[in-house]
């Protein structure tokens, strides 16, 4: 009997890590006998028809999701296709504040982080003073959509986190407690509810830590404390692939960011932990071989 996936990435990006990350999960799921068709989102994925959710699609016993398209996901669930990760998982990693709503009262310690009141009116106020009397300087701030550290930001003194807060008003966004030392963290791959290595990332340019940026990364122990921490976001949010990045504040970890899709080209790299296959042979045993 035949067995098909289809791979689904964004048809917009096609960066080099992108490219491994596809390309390697792909030879690694055909060498399970997998039959692998590579699909970009900017094909017809699907469509709204008389009330019901349409797929341009074959049939395929899973959809291995490599993007953020948190609609297409939705959609693509809808009309009866098995997706990894899930599209609720997905759309929880791909918003910041989600996440971190998410993964409260959960026991999963995270910096302290105050969300930014939606303001479509563009009108400065005063909670940029009251931002730094909660969480002190310099103040991280993100915006809850992006990725590789693109849209996050440092604020050193209240005039620059005024300046941001101009800047991203009519944008969703938080700020977030400087943790630890900047230009460090530790991205932990978690495969099926289970963390497999641990590699400090670490930008001697950046507060940023990505490896996109300029970062390097080292292999680092899984101790029993990564271990836990990483693995109990993992499954609060039901993701069965993820990179938990976690900040060090010299006694504990945080949970800094859950990627739904991280890319894994550096961390198989620095830890000699091949990602791709462990993957692969976790989503075959999901999809063939569980009641």
């Amino acid at each position: 009997m035949s067995r098909s996936c289809a791979i689904i990435a964004n048809g917009y990006f096609h960066g080099e890590a992108m490219v491994d990350q596809i390309s390697s999960l792909k030879a690694e799921l055909e060498l399970l006998s997998i039959k692998v068709d590579l699909i970009y989102t900017d094909k017809i994925l699907t469509y709204f028809s008389q009330g019901e959710i349409i797929s341009a699609m074959p049939e395929y016993d899973f959809i291995l999701f490599l993007d953020k398209d948190v609609y297409i996901s939705h959609m693509l669930e809808k009309s009866g296709y098995k997706l990894v990760n899930s599209a609720n998982a997905i759309e929880i990693c791909d918003d910041k504040l989600k996440t971190f709503i998410k993964l409260s009262s959960n026991g999963v310690n995270m910096p302290m982080t105050i969300s930014s009141p939606l303001n479509y009116a563009k009108q400065i106020d005063g909670l940029a003073s009251d931002v730094v009397g909660i969480l002190g300087l310099p103040v991280v701030v993100k915006e809850c959509f992006g990725s590789m550290g693109k849209t996050v930001y440092l604020a050193k003194t209240l005039e620059e986190l005024i300046s941001l807060r101009r800047q991203l008003l009519a944008k969703p966004h938080l700020y977030q407690q400087f943790v630890g030392k900047g230009g460090v963290d530790i991205r932990v791959i978690v495969i099926g509810g289970r963390a497999v290595g641990a590699m400090q990332r670490k930008n001697d340019m950046d507060f940023r830590s990505n490896i996109e940026l300029g970062g390097h990364g080292t292999m680092v122990e899984l101790t029993d404390e990564i271990k836990e921490i990483s693995e109990r976001a993992a499954k609060v949010i039901g993701l069965d692939y993820c990179g938990v990045d976690l900040l060090f504040d010299g006694q504990s970890y945080f949970v800094c960011e859950v990627n739904s899709n991280a890319f894994f080209k550096g961390f198989t790299k620095a830890t000699g932990v091949n990602v791709a296959r462990l993957y692969a042979k976790y989503i075959v045993d999901k999809i063939y071989n569980q009641d």
